[in-house]
């Protein structure tokens, strides 16, 4: 059997995403009936790494889509500085402590979930394995139906974990009537559509790659820059070429990168903007056009008609914000990956062997 690599984690992602779709009343049903039947009005969401990137995405999710207050909290932060309601104005059972954890071992995670639990909150945790540590620390434990992700970078393990809160988030939508039965149909089908056509969308994505690479791999630096919904997948994208490809990545705000971090910007820095369709959308083309005037390695991943040349990523797949940053992590996956193996990096070893992150298995 070959050995398992991230890159064949990558390639495994349509497959992996219908399955997840198909089988997804698993994970859905026993997390609508704990928001239905305790009545919750606030959702705090937590993980680590890929997890707490999920769950900025997540809390807008539920806030936009569903209308229920939602939150990202880095664990060990909130347990340490933080209240899950400042304002004393709701009771404990009705506040919800998610924890995303694919391994379900995460320290950090395990522990704010334990201290949620002992204070009277309702917890839940999805996990890619329902019998680890933090199954002992929740009431609830939902699937994350991942599968095996035996390299240490997680790929597909992120694009489960964000179809899977997205699905949560439009079905319970749909049960509080916030959502209508037509745009609850039209929120499944265009995922249906999505999930079925990620074969191409993982083409075009490495195939960008491949014009690419050259400028990418022999980067100074490199920034991806979001805003809205996927300030979020900026965040992963760092995440992923800090762990793989190792050269200095930093995400920022689009806005907030203006604000001062363009003092440093030279032709040997790279430049990624997710062109989200949001508000900033057209103030994103004008930011880009003034970066290009700096250095010429900068390029747009968005699933919208612009004007693009050989740099940028525009995805054939047209679809949503909400669905869309499923498919703008992909490009960002082949960069780490890929971009590592051209440079002679085995992703598959992890260079820092002292264990602080994770309970041992």
């Amino acid at each position: 059997m070959d050995k398992p690599t991230v890159l064949g984690y990558i390639h495994e992602q349509p497959e992996r995403l219908k399955y997840v779709f198909e089988n997804r009343s698993d994970f859905v049903k026993p997390f609508v009936k704990v928001c239905l039947e305790k009545h919750i009005k606030k959702i705090i969401f937590f993980g680590s790494g890929t997890s707490y990137n999920v769950s900025q995405i997540a809390a807008y999710y539920f806030k936009h889509i569903a209308n229920i207050a939602a939150e990202a909290q880095y664990p060990t932060v909130f347990k340490n500085y933080e209240k899950a309601d400042w304002t004393q104005s709701l009771k404990e059972e009705e506040i919800l402590f998610v924890g995303i954890s694919q391994s379900g071992t995460s320290i950090s995670t395990v522990e704010v979930m334990e201290y949620a639990k002992n204070k009277g909150y309702n917890t839940l945790a999805i996990t890619g394995n329902p019998k680890s540590r933090i199954s002992e620390y929740v009431d609830t434990v939902t699937p994350l139906l991942v599968g095996d992700e035996l390299t240490p970078p997680e790929t597909k393990g992120y694009t489960v974990s964000l179809l899977s809160v997205y699905l949560w988030a439009v079905e319970l939508a749909h049960e509080l009537k916030i959502m209508d039965d037509e745009a609850y149909s039209g929120a499944i089908k265009e995922l249906e559509d999505l999930v079925n056509d990620f074969d191409n969308i993982v083409k075009e994505a490495e195939a960008w790659y491949e014009r690419n690479k050259t400028t990418i791999v022999n980067s100074d630096r490199i920034y991806i820059l979001g805003y809205g919904i996927d300030y979020g997948t900026a965040l992963e994208a760092q995440l992923k070429i800090g762990e793989m490809l190792r050269l200095p990545s930093l995400a920022y705000e689009i806005e907030e990168y203006s604000h001062g971090p363009t003092m440093a910007l030279n032709d040997r820095q790279t430049i990624f903007v997710i062109g989200s369709k949001e508000k900033e959308f057209a103030r994103m083309q004008k930011f880009v056009a003034a970066f290009r005037e700096y250095s010429p390695r900068v390029s747009i991943i968005t699933c919208e008609s612009i004007e693009s040349d050989a740099r940028d990523l525009v995805f054939t797949h047209k679809c949503s914000k909400y669905v869309a940053p499923l498919m703008y992590t992909v490009p960002f996956q082949f960069v780490a990956a890929k971009g590592a193996k051209d440079i002679g990096i085995d992703t598959g070893i992890n260079p820092f062997n002292i264990p602080l992150a994770h309970y041992e298995k």
